[in-house]
């Protein structure tokens, strides 16, 4: 027998209008928790922690009691946090805010290298992106990865991250430089990980000669052109691996390896571990 889910958009209010303006309406009391209830707090201003509606807080905490699985979205962890739900547990929050929440919950185990962690029926995750990241995972403990591969191609979203991967990537870390055609290279980089692209037609893209992009490259990211393509195919492979139908093979050619052997090596050189052994890890780092 299928199991139906409904989807409720509570509040203590029937009207609140956003940080960003706009206004959600008909909004629905918060109704008696239930043991199979999944309850997902989102996130706030940042200012909006440190007056928090204590009629929300009871009743997550009531919900938790009931049974319910908690989680939150970046600064909605300091909800769970009021509700003594993160006492003795890992978790984790936007990573500016991370420090004040280990101020404000000394008893919290708080990561600073996540994008979400599950502990027992508490799940926090990081910033807003990693909601997703969170969300597809949540679905994948309930229904398997099939179906959390299926919806992550419904919302047509590229990137399935698990727990482990900290809350900065290949795709971010090396993009603090202000170079346009440096940054116009990547691009070309992340968006074509499996293409063999050569410095001639990156320089052509970054509009600058081989010789200065090479140099550039190296200068603005701290490292080689080389390196940066490895590691964007390796990002790429550790997502890939989530999906069980995707053969190690077809993982190393969708990401640009020559052999399944060159991605082993690659991978372990990178990771510590195995591409096999990677992919039966749990998504949820506890």
């Amino acid at each position: 027998m299928s199991r139906r889910d409904e989807i409720l958009l509570c509040a203590t209010r029937d009207r609140i209008r956003t940080e960003q303006g706009l206004e959600l309406a008909s909004l629905q009391p918060l109704p008696a928790p239930r043991e199979s209830d999944l309850v997902i707090v989102p996130g706030m201003p940042y200012t909006a922690t440190e007056h928090l509606d204590r009629k929300v807080v009871r009743w997550v905490r009531t919900a938790y009691d009931a049974g319910a699985h908690i989680a939150s979205v970046c600064t909605g962890s300091f909800v769970l946090g009021e509700a003594g739900l993160l006492d003795g547990r890992k978790c984790t929050t936007h990573w500016t805010r991370i420090e004040k929440l280990k101020q404000r919950f000394p008893r919290a185990q708080v990561f600073d290298d996540r994008l979400f962690v599950g502990d027992d029926r508490i799940t926090t995750s990081a910033g807003i992106a990693s909601g997703i990241d969170m969300s597809l995972a949540l679905i994948e403990k309930v229904d398997g990865p099939l179906a959390a591969a299926a919806v992550a191609r419904e919302m047509v979203v590229y990137m399935r991250r698990d727990g482990t991967h900290g809350q900065q990537s290949v795709y971010l870390d090396y993009r603090t430089h202000l170079h346009p055609g440096v940054h116009r290279a990547q691009d070309a980089i992340v968006q074509n990980p499996a293409a063999k692209l050569t410095i001639e037609r990156l320089s052509e893209e970054a509009a600058m000669s081989p010789r200065n992009l090479t140099r550039t490259f190296r200068r603005a990211t701290g490292i080689s052109i080389k390196q940066f393509t490895t590691r964007v195919r390796l990002e790429l492979a550790r997502t890939l691996l989530h999906d069980p139908a995707s053969s190690i093979e077809s993982i190393a050619r969708r990401c640009g390896f020559a052999t399944a052997r060159q991605l082993r090596r690659a991978f372990r050189d990178e990771f510590g571990e195995s591409p096999r052994e990677a992919r039966y890890q749990p998504s949820f780092s506890t």
